[in-house]
Parts: structure tokens; C-alpha cells; sequence
């Protein structure tokens, strides 16, 4: 009986299962958790995308070049192209076929030489028939001056009447008329005849053939068929540049200014010249004035049509003492200081970096770069002085 006191009474516990487990109270720890994730992410977002979120500072750019002493110093720079200022699409005056041609491109030709010859043996027979009819009128011009001189000693002597000595002089006369018909026939046969041989108006060189042995050729290339010249000869000591500048910067250029041809085709072989005209008349279409430019110097390589870039120089002390090697050069303006370093802030894509250089001489407006930077580079113009490497800028248009 004791023992059934002692022991506890377990009879009234039970499971109540109608109480679900989701019905008990939630821990909030998960939100706080959610929460210190969301404010990581938005940090590192930030430094993620600090660059591209950050406002860009509008600069105006320069491209780092490669250019030489005399270029830097020139007051105006101008292109054009080397012209021959004695040049002739050589032709004939008469009308044929094209039956010789001695020349090719390239050939050296003297004033007066046979280019090509047409054929030209229709003339020819009517030169030999003028030069038969002018024979004819110098044997009726003897007889009528033999009869004429008969009849004035007849008439001396009172043996003939005045109308027989009238009709010897007229006759006479009219030989003499004859005489000069037929000369000039000759004559004029005689040209034909010259026309037909195609000569050099000047000392030269052949440029082009534009006929081919076979063609017919004709003044002023007077049926499609036809060819209206036969080669094109240009004087070689004749090469000029003529060079297009700008209406706003003509008063910069005038007659007798040094200048430096640089041909594209040897930029490495500059050549001395000056400025032998201005002509007086500007382009309405492209606002510019056309200017010839002589040189002092050529060589063979110089050929008509290459292009050609021109300095042109405030004074002769320009021309005489600016280095003639090329060089890295930019503008003084993209240079600054950085606690007492020279730096300059190149751009790359949307950004920059401070790049540390190393200058050298004074160029015209144009510095010298030793080291640091390298052809093509684009700089900052001008920096401001808060610009530090990584800051955003836009390019102004």
C-alpha cells in the first residue's frame, strides 16, 4: 500500500494532437540575419560600382605625335601636290592613222624630236604633185621673161607695136603670179606633210601613251573612235607644289617665305623651298587660296602628282636651325605638376592615370618627350588640379 503512493500518477498526461507544431512562436533571429546580407551587398555594390556611378569630368584631349623640329616651328602647315607648271597633251593637227611611235613612259625627250609619225603617204604624193606644178611655173615664168625681154628690143628698134609688147608683159606677170600660186601650194603641202610627224614642244619627259600604233588620231579627238593626243610630256625641272590654304591663314604665307616640302612618299627626306606665288583668286567652293611653292633642291625621286605637305615658316631662322629628326612632341598644356614631378594624365577608356614624364626640348608650341609616354596616347589638356588617377572624364566634342 505504501508503495502505490509513491509512485506518481501519470495517467492524465496526454499528447493534444489538434495543436499543430507551425502554431508555436517563430525565432526573429532569420530576419536579422536577411538584413545585415542586404546591407553587405548594398556596401560592396558601392566600391563595386563607385567608377561607373560616379559623375565624369568633361577635358579636351590632345594625341601624343610623332613630329619633327622644323614642324613644330612652322607658323602654318598646308597640303598639296607636286605639279609639273610645264606639262602638254602632245597631239597632232592633222587627222590619221598612227603609224609610228618611238617613245614610252618614262623616256627623256629633246625640243623638236619625232614623238610618232601618222601615215602619211596621201600627203606626201600631193607634196610631190605641188612641187611638179611649181617646176611647171618656173619654166612658163622663163619663157614668159624671155618673150617680154624679146619684144622690149624689138620695140627699141621700132620693130613691134605697143600691143604686142603690153601682151608679152602681161603674160610675164601673170608666170610670175604662177610661179608664186605654186610655191605656196608647195608650202602648204609642205605643212600637211609636217603635221603628220608628231614633235616635242619641249624638253621633257613622257608620262603617259595615250595612243598605240594603229589608232587613228585627230585634233581635238573629234569622233569616239579617235584619239586626241598622243603622249603626255611634262618638264621636270618645272615641279612645283601647289598647295591649298586656308582663306583665314593666307595673310600668314607671302611671296619669297621659307618653306620645307615633305613629300608623303619620303616623310624622312625633307627638301627647302619658298613660296613663289600666290595666285590671286580663291576657291568659293573649298575657301581657299591656292599657293605654288618652288623648290630649292630636288632629286629624281620627285615625280609630278605626289602628295606633299608644306611648313611654312614665320622667319629664315625657323628653316635654318629646328632638328630635322622626329620626334614625340605634345602640347605644353597636358603637362602639370604633381609635388615637383612633371605628370600628365593619360586616358584610358573612361578614366585616367597619372604617368610621370620626361621632357626634353621646346619645340614652338610643342614639348619634347624623353620618356613615359608613347605614340598615340591621349592626354588630358589643360587638368585640373584635384585630377587624380582613376577619376572619370568625357571627352569634349
Amino acid at each position: 500500500m505504501s508503495d502505490e503512493k509513491q509512485k506518481p500518477d501519470i495517467s492524465a498526461l496526454r499528447i493534444d494532437k489538434s495543436q499543430r507544431y507551425d502554431d508555436r512562436p517563430r525565432s526573429k533571429a532569420w530576419r536579422y540575419l536577411a538584413a545585415a546580407v542586404v546591407v553587405a551587398v548594398i556596401i560592396i555594390s558601392y566600391f563595386i560600382f563607385k567608377k561607373e556611378i560616379a559623375p565624369a569630368t568633361s577635358v579636351q584631349t590632345a594625341t601624343v605625335t610623332l613630329i619633327t623640329g622644323s614642324q613644330a616651328e612652322a607658323s602654318l602647315v598646308a597640303t598639296g601636290y607636286v605639279v609639273a607648271q610645264r606639262k602638254a597633251e602632245v597631239a597632232s593637227k592633222g587627222t590619221g592613222r598612227l603609224e609610228y611611235l618611238g617613245f614610252e613612259e618614262g623616256d627623256r625627250v629633246k625640243a623638236n624630236e619625232i614623238i610618232a609619225k601618222l601615215d602619211n603617204d596621201d600627203i606626201q604624193a600631193l607634196l610631190e604633185l605641188a612641187q611638179a606644178n611649181e617646176m611647171r611655173a618656173e619654166a612658163d615664168l622663163e619663157n614668159a621673161q624671155r618673150q617680154f625681154r624679146r619684144q622690149q628690143g624689138l620695140d627699141e628698134t621700132g620693130s613691134t607695136t605697143t600691143i604686142e609688147l603690153e601682151t608679152a608683159e602681161t603674160a610675164f606677170k601673170l608666170a610670175q603670179a604662177g610661179l608664186a600660186a605654186a610655191q605656196a601650194s608647195t608650202r602648204a603641202a609642205q605643212v600637211d606633210l609636217d603635221n603628220t610627224y608628231i614633235k616635242a614642244p619641249f624638253d621633257g619627259t613622257i608620262l603617259s601613251k595615250n595612243a598605240d600604233v594603229g589608232e587613228i588620231v585627230a585634233p581635238f579627238a573629234s569622233s569616239a573612235s579617235s584619239k586626241g593626243s598622243v603622249v603626255t610630256l611634262a618638264d621636270m625641272n618645272s615641279l612645283e607644289v601647289e598647295a591649298d590654304v586656308a582663306e583665314a591663314n593666307i595673310q600668314k604665307v607671302s611671296v619669297g617665305q621659307r618653306c620645307e616640302i615633305i613629300l608623303d612618299a619620303y616623310p624622312d627626306s625633307p627638301y627647302p623651298g619658298f613660296v613663289k606665288k600666290i595666285v590671286p583668286t580663291a576657291d568659293r567652293s573649298r575657301a581657299t587660296v591656292l599657293t605654288k611653292v618652288a623648290f630649292e633642291q630636288k632629286d629624281s625621286r620627285v615625280l609630278p602628282e605626289m602628295s606633299a605637305r608644306v611648313n611654312f615658316f614665320v622667319n629664315e631662322d625657323s628653316a635654318r636651325v629646328m632638328p630635322t629628326g622626329e620626334v614625340l612632341g605634345i602640347p605644353g598644356d597636358a603637362v602639370t605638376n604633381r609635388d615637383g614631378r612633371k605628370v600628365v594624365f593619360r586616358i584610358d577608356g573612361e578614366y585616367v592615370d597619372e604617368v610621370e614624364v620626361t621632357l626634353g626640348r621646346k619645340l614652338g608650341k610643342v614639348t619634347e618627350v624623353l620618356s613615359g609616354l608613347s605614340r598615340g596616347d591621349r592626354l588630358v589638356l589643360s587638368p585640373p588640379g584635384k585630377m587624380k588617377t582613376g577619376q572619370k572624364v568625357e571627352t569634349s566634342p
